[in-house]
């Protein structure tokens, strides 16, 4: 718990009917990112959605917001990750922000899902981190270079993968300052790569 500022990666799986009740947050990013099933979501700020895989829900909770998460399915748990990262500043303005990533997108690659100023059609983050997404398979395989005075945590949501010469599975994590990373040998991987300062 805690790599600068990504405070937190919770992984749920809320059963057929189930869910979380209202209940508030503050001064923090919290992003969902959802791997199997579908979640609701209805917010104080007058929000409602659905978020499916390849979703993106950017909630920022600044000066303070209430919000509500369900699985409506009867037979189907949704599987789905809550990321908490602490903003730059306290005290922002509450504010939401949700896009769809393809598997095309991902496929082979790390895509830009979330960063400080929405580049590349991502979601925007209030702090200087930027969040990718990759599906990787067989012969995929890609390389994520650091800047000086940066560092990376990446996290496996699903299947096994190569960083750097060490296999990860499913719920591993790597946290690092090396220079470069190589995802190679993925076997049904799902990852997310945090580039942090």
């Amino acid at each position: 718990m805690g790599f600068g500022p990504l405070r937190v990666i919770n992984e749920d799986r809320v059963k057929p009917g189930a869910g979380f009740g209202t209940h508030g947050h503050r001064d923090m990013e919290i992003v969902s990112y959802v791997l199997d099933g579908a979640l609701a979501h209805k917010d104080s700020m007058g929000n409602g959605s659905t978020i499916v895989p390849g979703d993106v829900q950017r909630m920022s909770a600044g000066t303070g917001v209430q919000h509500s998460e369900y699985n409506h399915d009867n037979t189907r748990t949704t599987h789905f990750l809550q990321i908490w990262i602490e903003p730059r500043a306290r005290g922002l303005r509450p504010s939401y922000e949700q896009k769809h990533f393809g598997d095309g997108e991902k496929r082979g690659r790390l895509r830009l899902i979330a960063s400080p100023d929405g580049a590349d059609g991502s979601v925007s983050l209030h702090q200087d981190a930027r969040l990718y997404a990759g599906l990787f398979d067989r012969a995929e395989h890609a390389s994520h270079p650091l800047a000086p005075g940066r560092r990376a945590y990446l996290h496996v949501a699903r299947g096994s993968v190569e960083v750097n010469g060490r296999r990860l599975g499913a719920g591993d994590a790597l946290k690092t300052d090396e220079r470069a990373l190589s995802l190679t040998g993925g076997q049904g991987a799902e990852v997310l790569l945090f580039d942090l300062p």
